[in-house]
């Protein structure tokens, strides 16, 4: 085998690659082997056929496609470790020469990972926000607490309070018309929490139960229907339910129902202890994002389309997966939110050219920096995979095979990378 390379554009180089003619007759004898059963010629029973007269009789390109598709992956494979490029999408692949006796020829054209440049990324100039808890912060946390643990308690005796917990039917029109995804049947709808368009939960206080009432809105200019976006629009709504929100006292015995503390003051000071982790750990990832962001500004690179869209598609069967956990799919998304494919793809497309530049980043700094794994390394990126699932780190590595264990070195020396941007930055 042997191969040359051509730059085609920026980003995109074609290879000439050529298969001995001993090679190609291997791949042309297994692709008989396959597709012989499918022949039957006067006086052999139906595969049993020797390949030249199946040749003979319906010409030796009838065994070239499968010939072709053992020939050129391996060859394609070895080109580009010769040639030391590494591509970022699947080859096209065209056929030059082929035929009984001779070299296979063919060409591959492919997108290959982009040179980078690297401008500054060490002793950035980022601030880190500081961190302080206060009592009001603590008052909030034991007010979701309290929230959580409170009961619902069902009313009739009064109309709608704000804060009440309300199922209505409601149905929408514009222009006098039913528009479509403006009905509801039993719509639970907490007032005051601005999850319905702008004015409407407001115009519920003070409604009796089952009284149909009429509300009329102007939907935002931002609205994700472009056939709603500022226009006016008229309700007709049913309170089905009324209830409020009991919430229990705030004291000791609180506190012990809902903790492992003794006394309210006790709970409160390991909420603040809480809080402050949390808050730290939050900030030491936005000054991690911050550096990266400030150093990938200062990268040169030419990302290639591929490259993007590669991302973009793991970006969103993420987003597909985290909306199945909830009883959603993507399709159901789009539908709710008025949106086409293209639409969620341009949404996500800046996330996606981000991501990969970031990741080119951490690749050129990782390289800059002679970055390579350790043992000490490795055992820390095992260790934040064994809390994930709940394991040991020894039964995580019988899991790993060696292709796992090289994302796994990777992302050691990505977050080696990290660690000493962010490091330099803070010093500075």
């Amino acid at each position: 085998m042997s191969a040359k390379l051509e730059q085609v554009e920026k980003n995109t180089v074609k290879l000439t690659i050529e298969v001995d003619a001993m090679t190609f007759d291997e791949a042309m004898e297994k692709s008989y082997a396959k597709n012989k059963g499918r022949y039957a010629l006067q006086g052999f029973r139906k595969g049993k056929a020797p390949r030249h007269m199946i040749e003979r009789m319906y010409g030796e390109s009838i065994f070239y496609e499968d010939a072709i598709n053992i020939a050129c992956p391996p060859a394609y494979e070895k080109a580009i470790a010769e040639l030391g490029i590494e591509p970022v999408d699947r080859p096209e692949i065209d056929v030059d020469k082929i035929g009984v006796g001779t070299p296979l020829i063919f060409t591959a054209t492919v997108t290959v990972k982009p040179e980078v440049v690297l401008g500054q990324y060490l002793g950035l100039s980022v601030e880190k926000d500081s961190v302080m808890i206060t009592d009001e912060d603590v008052e909030k946390e034991l007010d979701r607490v309290r929230e959580r643990n409170s009961r619902l308690i069902t009313v009739e005796d009064r109309a709608v309070q704000n804060g009440d917990n309300l199922t209505i039917d409601f149905q929408g029109y514009s222009d006098g018309i039913a528009f479509e995804g403006g009905t509801g049947k039993d719509y639970s709808l907490v007032i005051g929490s601005g999850s319905f368009i702008p004015g409407f939960e407001e115009q519920l206080v003070g409604v009796e139960l089952l009284t149909e009432t009429e509300v009329n809105v102007v939907f935002p200019e931002s609205y994700h229907s472009s056939e709603l976006a500022g226009k006016e629009a008229r309700f007709t709504v049913t309170v089905n339910q009324i209830k409020y929100r009991e919430m229990p006292d705030l004291d000791d015995e609180f506190a012990k129902d809902v903790s492992e503390f003794d006394t309210l003051e006790a709970y409160k000071a390991d909420i603040g202890r809480k809080l402050s982790t949390t808050a730290t750990e939050g900030s030491e990832r936005k000054f991690e994002e911050e550096v990266l962001k400030a150093a990938a500004a200062n990268l040169s690179v030419e990302i290639p389309d591929a490259m993007v869209a590669t991302q973009l598609n793991g970006i969103l069967r993420q987003f597909d997966m985290n909306l199945r956990y909830q009883g959603m799919d993507l399709k159901k998304y789009m539908a709710m939110m008025g949106m086409k494919e293209d639409q969620l793809r341009a949404d996500f497309r800046d996330n996606a050219r981000e991501n990969v530049k970031t990741q080119l980043l951490l690749e050129a700094v990782v390289k800059a920096e002679g970055i390579e794994a350790s043992e000490e390394m490795i055992e820390a990126e095992l260790a934040v995979m064994a809390k994930q699932y709940g394991q040991t780190v020894e039964e995580i590595r019988t899991q790993l095979h060696d292709h796992d264990m090289e994302h796994v070195m990777e992302r050691a020396c990505s977050n080696e990378a990290i660690r000493r941007m962010t490091d330099s930055a803070a010093a500075g």
